[in-house]
């Protein structure tokens, strides 16, 4: 079976979404391809905490990364809004800032951290670092009154809820489709990828003007590994947070991300590891405890879900979109996957939609 596309995107995950999403916006109709169900969110995007952290993120990044999370972070707030005006579907963000704290004996590490942060920024924005004492860290979280007595304040960080952007992608996606042209063929794997054509393993040839590979670590672009990512989402209404916490940790750095309805995510940013199995028992012990040294009410949380994954890295770390052997490649984002996905996307609409208009031009000249 032989399809034609304008552009063909791999992999359906935040990059492939987003791409497909703003280019069926820009009336350009697309085939979207990937092996997974829609609803699946066992996956890179699915299992992410989607913090907007450029600032915190400059402790393992470089000046590149932070302006695109910058970027990124301007941008966010419009394409929710646009979104929710396509599908009546309303994303949560929050742009309250992120908070970051240490027991006593790990004060010397978030010192480390706070200076690491600072050497790095511009002068001009080593104000947005802030640092704190007990009654400062309890006024921007009441919870944490008496608990801690030294922390950050990062507030020009944000926040969104990665589920509910998933699915209002999907919905603004098939509904663009309908209206556009194009198809999502969910759970349907690529077999290989060329610079006009995308074969995949049920025997379909889709032939286009521009292939884009948004596949991870599945993608066919050298020094891409996987890092691996291991979460737990638990309920506890009894603990009440406003923003993002990190706990600076001897190992790593533990986050705290809350969501609505008493939800909460809890992770570690990164494990060098490319094991895709589930979460160990030394993991699932130290993030629960962790959590509870944060607050003792959650040793009474319910842990709802427990979820590993992939996440697509380079050498360097840093974000890919270029061409190889005639193929687009999104790829590489890491952990910073929400920070920096949207600088990333509007970059690699801009490049097809130019692309897609000189070969109109050729085409009628």
């Amino acid at each position: 079976m032989t399809r034609t596309a304008d552009v063909v995107i791999a992999g359906a995950g935040l990059a492939g979404r987003l791409l497909a999403w703003r280019l069926l916006s820009a009336g350009v109709p697309v085939t979207l391809v990937d092996a997974r169900g829609r609803d699946d969110r066992d996956h890179a995007a699915g299992v992410a905490a989607a913090m907007l952290a450029p600032y915190a993120e400059l402790v393992v990044g470089d000046a590149d990364l932070f302006a695109l999370g910058e970027q990124s972070l301007a941008l966010w707030p419009q394409w929710l809004a646009t979104l929710q005006a396509q599908t009546g579907q309303a994303v949560d963000f929050h742009h309250e800032g992120s908070l970051v704290v240490a027991h006593a004996p790990d004060y010397p590490g978030l010192a480390h951290y706070a200076d690491l942060i600072r050497y790095r920024l511009p002068a001009d924005k080593r104000d947005a670092v802030q640092s704190l004492d007990g009654p400062g860290i309890a006024e921007l979280e009441p919870e944490f009154a008496g608990r801690f007595s030294r922390g950050l304040w990062l507030p020009l960080e944000g926040q969104l809820d990665n589920g509910q952007l998933l699915q209002a992608l999907q919905a603004a996606i098939e509904q663009a489709m309908a209206r556009v042209g194009g198809q999502w063929l969910d759970r349907t794997t690529v077999q290989s990828v060329q610079a006009r054509s995308v074969h995949t393993t049920d025997g379909a040839l889709i032939e286009a003007d521009a292939v884009v590979d948004c596949r991870g670590v599945n993608a066919a672009w050298p020094g891409v590994r996987g890092v691996r990512g291991e979460v737990l989402t638990v309920t506890c209404p009894a603990v009440s947070l406003r923003r993002p916490v990190r706990l600076i940790h001897p190992r790593y750095m533990l986050y705290i991300v809350p969501r609505s309805e008493g939800r909460f995510i809890i992770g570690a940013t990164e494990l060098e590891s490319q094991d895709t199995g589930p979460i160990t028992v030394r993991s699932m012990l130290e993030l629960a405890s962790a959590l509870y040294s944060v607050h003792p009410a959650f040793g009474e949380a319910r842990i709802t879900r427990v979820a590993t994954s992939l996440r697509p890295a380079t050498d360097d770390h840093q974000p890919v979109w270029a061409q190889r052997e005639g193929v687009w490649q999104l790829n590489g984002f890491y952990r910073h996957g929400y920070l920096v996905a949207p600088a990333m996307v509007q970059r690699a609409e801009r490049d097809l939609l130019a692309l897609l208009r000189s070969q109109t031009v050729e085409t009628l000249g």
